[in-house]
């Protein structure tokens, strides 16, 4: 049986009375889903990601669109996922409490959370902008998992704007801007070994949030040219 249909059959034992109670109950770890830990986690990641679309009080058609393209959902539990993640994006009380949710599921793999962060920060820019109540929202969220300012500020490079300052090369592949060419080879083979989808899915992450990897990778693979091309115009 597939991750969305140990999904789709625990949901439909629910029922219609006590669904809303029962939400916290489908996304509790401690309570454990039919499908282990995969379920558990998704669950968790569809509800945190409509809480993130929310997070600036509009969620427009574009950060919808952003949330099915990272979600892969078949057509069959697609009725039950959408009553989810319009619960989940009523406001953006409780998102906390997601937050930890996933946080302690994947204590082990910093990997996986830090997937779930860049996730959240591809819905945000998907109107064009990061507003700030949203940035608030994914800075909290980092602070939640574990992550320092500087990881942070990396993620968050890859997702800014291009005609930001935010949007630097450097940030992206987290290195310092005197770098070495050595460095930058170094920096960008590393994080190709870490967004092979082999890698990631032995790393916990789920089979639905690869498609993620691929918009991560073409913004690594921007910021190294930018550098290489940089470097080759000093010479």
């Amino acid at each position: 049986m597939s991750l969305w249909q140990n999904i789709g059959d625990y949901l439909g034992t629910l029922g219609k009375g006590g669904f809303v109670h029962s939400i916290g109950v489908a996304l509790d770890p401690d309570r454990w889903l039919p499908g282990g830990k995969d379920a558990a986690f998704t669950l968790a990641l569809v509800a945190l990601l409509a809480k993130m679309a929310a997070a600036d009080g509009i969620v427009t058609n574009s950060e919808i669109i952003a949330f099915k393209s990272i979600v892969e959902i078949p057509k069959d539990s697609q009725k039950q996922i959408d009553r989810i993640f319009e619960l989940a994006q009523q406001d953006v009380a409780g998102y906390r409490s997601y937050a930890k949710k996933i946080a302690r599921l994947f204590s082990d793999n910093p990997e996986t959370l830090e997937h779930v962060l860049e996730s959240l920060f591809y819905i945000a820019s998907a109107d064009g902008m990061i507003h700030e109540d949203e940035y608030i929202f994914l800075k909290n969220i980092s602070e939640i998992f574990g992550f320092s300012e500087v990881k942070f500020k990396q993620i968050a490079a890859a997702f800014m704007l291009e005609d930001t300052d935010e949007n630097d090369p450097y940030l992206v592949l987290g290195l310092e801007p005197d770098a070495t060419i050595e460095q930058i080879k170094d920096a960008y083979h590393a994080l190709v070994l870490e967004y092979h989808p082999d890698r990631l899915i032995s790393k916990g992450l789920p089979k639905e949030m690869l498609a993620l990897s691929n918009g991560r990778m073409a913004t690594i693979n921007s910021a190294y040219n930018s550098l290489l091309k940089a470097t080759k115009t000093k010479k």
